[in-house]
């Protein structure tokens, strides 16, 4: 039988039963590979409940850098769950390797002659060293690393070191854990070849890149952009960017001389309140945020209509889940658009921010809190469950120590003070923003003062419909002056020639795009690409779709919201944009994007087929 061979390029999937402690021995692979520089994108396919049903932990190992998940060829099965083993072994390519523990007999109905079977009596190992049952549950995965190391040609000394890193503090586990690991790494070496067929050789890929997940890089870009109250109520999969700010801020918010805190973390009764923190210590002067996912924004979306049009500004990170109602909490969607960008009752827009990988994350986590309170207005950074809780391979994050926050049009006491009048809502500009002032600073002239029902220029309390639509005009003009100041969008031209046909994107489908456009390439197919970084939309995004005869636009949702966000507001016809759905609630592959360009597209020539034929349209130079 012949074996797949491969040196860097392969997919390991682990399969194991949520809740028996392999998560740590999982990530402990990955952060080897890390460690020898070679890129890696794990990722972790778990279920909602507590423990005792299947989860997956999936390696890809790219040297050419392909982050984005590839579910098409999977090399190597660590298969430790019987309730998954028969669907975990038929993943496996001809020529893969099945690494399972061998104490049991295994149902040869389940039995495949095309794949290399590694068995290794695990839990024998682990009863004839170990009295604990729970040491012999954990201990068993750390000896399938150790087997791992020898099977792949991980440098052992990388994964003992990670061992005393990840122990450091408490010396005596050191010990035992390195014991594991060598009890597997002799096992390997005595009764199979190694190394195998696929294998991984130290590369220097990776200079000071740091792996991250885009939860804790969000939560250092809120230290960095200056929040100081966060308020949340948990909810996978966004808590641990509130409890990653936690960290941080114990460390980076704390008086020096005094010892005291500098921030409030507030746990709320339910989002409906942790939004209204946010809105009363935003109002006062902090930046302030909460974090959540779908089903939370449904109930924020009151209080989203209040910061609104009462201007004050917000900034709410929406980790996106599948949906809707519960739908599935631990699975990925970008689906979140339509009902984030039009949150609230009546005529409302909110400005929406897609980060890509966890740069962007704490990039743009930062930025939101210079946006809100520039536009005063809610910002929403819209990240997803994949981005979110899993890690990813990153550049180091930049900060420039003479940055300064971007406060707004704020009105100190002497500036109000040489006032005549002040109209909290009067258009000074013409750029639709007003200028407003923090309570208590000046002692007899409210500024501050601010109003969620219908309104006057200053605050008072109207219901003349000129009143009204004066006022929302005005707000209108504001979202005009936002699409200046937002991040622009990422174009990308063609590697052969700018192409007749474009992609638009948007989040962690940047992570597939890079594979994408290289194997279209290979077929003949050329496109021109666009990552969209923020709503409303740059002017920029327009021009491209103009400038293409057909345009695909991808989306990780089943009604295509990304598509219909620009339809509404680029008044596009709807028969140039192609959509490309993706919602099954796994991350999406480049395969998922190439079958559906080349259904769409002559892949010899790159021209529509007769099927999606466009009418010639004229193209701006």
């Amino acid at each position: 039988m012949v074996a797949v061979a491969s040196t860097n390029e392969f997919v390991v999937k682990f399969a194991n039963v949520n809740g028996t402690g392999s998560a740590s021995a999982n990530h402990l692979f990955a952060k080897a590979l890390f460690r020898m520089g070679i890129p890696v994108s794990p990722r972790n396919l778990f279920p909602s409940n507590i423990q005792g049903l299947p989860t997956w932990y999936e390696v890809r190992i790219s040297e050419q850098g392909y982050l984005g998940r590839r579910s098409d060829r999977v090399e190597l099965v660590v298969a430790m769950n019987p309730q998954s083993f028969t669907a975990d072994v038929d993943s496996l390519v001809p020529g893969g390797y099945l690494l399972y523990d061998s104490t049991k007999l295994i149902d040869l109905s389940r039995y495949r002659d095309d794949i290399h079977w590694l068995g290794i009596p695990l839990m024998d190992i682990c009863m004839r060293e170990y009295q604990d049952p729970r040491q012999r549950q954990i201990f068993k995965n750390i000896i399938y690393v150790g087997a791992l190391a020898a099977l792949l040609n991980i440098e052992f000394p990388v994964v003992k070191d990670l061992i005393a890193d990840q122990f450091r503090g408490k010396e005596k586990l050191i010990a035992p854990n390195i014991h594991a690991l060598e009890l597997g790494h002799q096992y390997a070496s005595q009764n199979f070849d190694c190394p195998l067929g696929i294998q991984v050789r130290r590369r220097d890929l990776l200079g000071d890149a740091i792996l991250v997940d885009g939860n804790t890089a969000a939560a250092l870009g809120c230290v960095y952009g200056g929040a100081t109250v966060a308020s949340w109520y948990p909810i996978t999969p966004s808590t641990s960017l509130v409890e990653a700010f936690e960290k941080y801020a114990n460390r980076l918010r704390i008086d020096p001389g005094s010892g005291n805190k500098n921030f409030a973390i507030l746990q709320a009764e339910d989002e409906i309140s942790a939004m209204g923190i946010v809105i009363g210590a935003s109002w006062n002067g902090a930046r302030a945020f909460t974090a959540t996912s779908g089903p939370g924004v449904s109930l924020m979306t009151e209080f989203l209509g209040l910061a609104y049009y009462a201007e004050i500004p917000v900034v709410l990170f929406n980790v996106q889940r599948g949906g809707p109602s519960t739908g599935m909490p631990t699975r990925t969607q970008q689906a979140d658009l339509l009902s984030s960008a039009y949150a609230s009752h009546g005529d409302t827009k909110h400005i929406l921010l897609f980060p890509a990988d966890p740069r962007d994350s704490f990039e743009l986590a930062a930025q939101a809190f210079d946006l809100a309170e520039r536009l005063q207005t809610p910002v929403i950074v819209m990240l997803d469950l994949e981005l979110g809780m899993n890690d990813w391979v990153s550049p180091p994050f930049d900060w420039d120590d003479r940055r300064r926050y971007d406060r707004g049009k704020v009105l100190d006491a002497g500036q109000l003070q040489a006032l005549d009048t002040f109209g909290r809502y009067v258009d000074v500009d013409g750029d639709g923003i007003p200028y407003r002032t923090y309570p208590g600073t000046h002692p007899d002239k409210g500024a501050f003062f601010t109003r969620g029902t219908s309104h006057n220029p200053f605050a008072g309390y109207s219901e003349s419909n000129t009143d009204y639509v004066e006022n929302v005009d005005r707000i209108t003009r504001k979202f005009t002056t936002a699409c200046d100041v937002l991040p622009a969008p990422v174009v990308g031209k063609s590697k052969r020639s700018s192409s007749l046909h474009g992609v638009v994107y948007i989040g962690t489908t940047a992570l597939v795009m890079n594979e994408v456009i290289d194997r279209l390439g290979e077929l003949g197919v050329s496109l021109d690409t666009l990552q969209v970084r923020a709503f409303p939309f740059h002017a920029e995004v327009f021009k491209f779709i103009k400038n293409h005869q057909k345009v695909f636009v991808i989306d990780q949702n089943r009604d295509g919201q990304l598509r219909t966000l620009l339809i509404n507001e680029g008044d596009i016809d709807p028969a140039k944009l192609v959509s490309i759905l993706h919602y099954d609630g796994h991350p999406i592959t480049a395969a998922t994007v190439i079958d559906a360009v080349v259904g769409h597209l002559d892949v010899k020539t790159g021209r529509p087929s007769p099927a999606v034929q466009v009418p010639p349209q004229e193209v701006e130079q």
